[in-house]
């Protein structure tokens, strides 16, 4: 493993008590940072930091990420435990299942919005006076290449996260001058919980777009964050980073 240097700096990562942001919580730790799991499920949290606590200092707090009130609690209570944050990991997602965009139920529709989409502009808008205030931050939020290209059967997924990847841009263009960089990485699919919410038609399309003929591992992509959470990663913002395999294009 790389050694990227994030001593001294504390971080919250959204859904972070499984998959990806799990992976990401390991590897912020490996690199001296001090992590919060802000997640929708205590249990599930627990019983993360009962093993990441082996690796270094961590909080947990239970975030409804599409519920402002509850992101401000958890800056509230990440400061108290761990000291100002420093770095935001928008990770939480869901799905929202397969189907022909005529056929979806509309709630499920805006569900996945609001929790792909929503609730990451309203976690940076929790931690970004903060950052701005200290002259320093990083956010990274997680999109995928289907924000790129619009997979069949997932158009609210899709929409959700091409719609971040347009917030990236945005709220990375407004803070350029603040000290606060924002960037997306936009992975392929990867084996995580979230593949239980798709049909495995959906799953076998996925891979069979990929030319590297495998999903990505989670260890690949917390190193693309850990470094775009670092401060080598100096003069990229409001950028999407791809992590497909040969699948994106562009």
């Amino acid at each position: 493993m790389n050694q990227i240097d994030l001593k001294g700096r504390v971080a919250a990562i959204t859904g972070g008590a499984r998959g990806i942001g799990y992976a990401i919580a390991e590897r912020f730790l490996a690199s001296g940072a001090s992590v919060a799991l802000w997640d929708v499920d205590p249990k599930a949290m627990e019983e993360a930091k009962a093993q990441l606590s082996k690796k270094g200092k961590v909080d947990t707090q239970k975030v409804d990420v599409v519920d402002l009130a509850s992101i401000e609690a958890a800056v509230k209570g990440t400061e108290a435990a761990l000291g100002p944050l420093a770095i935001l990991v928008n990770n939480a997602g869901i799905t929202g299942g397969n189907g022909k965009t005529w056929e979806l139920d509309p709630k499920v529709w805006k569900q996945v919005v609001d929790v792909n989409l929503i609730g990451p502009y309203l976690c940076a808008r929790g931690v970004v006076p903060g950052m701005i205030a200290r002259k320093y931050g990083r956010i990274v939020n997680i999109a995928s290449v289907a924000g790129k290209e619009g997979n069949p059967n997932a158009s609210h997924y899709s929409a959700s996260k091409a719609g971040l990847i347009a917030l990236t841009k945005s709220l990375g263009k407004e803070l350029a001058q603040n000290g606060v960089l924002v960037n997306c990485v936009t992975p392929a699919a990867a084996k995580t919980d979230i593949f239980k919410q798709m049909k495995q038609e959906h799953i076998d399309y996925m891979l069979s777009r990929i030319p590297m003929g495998r999903f990505v591992e989670v260890d690949e992509i917390a190193a693309m964050v850990t470094w775009l959470s670092s401060e080598d990663c100096s003069f990229s913002t409001g950028a999407v980073f791809d992590i497909t395999g040969g699948r994106a294009t562009y």
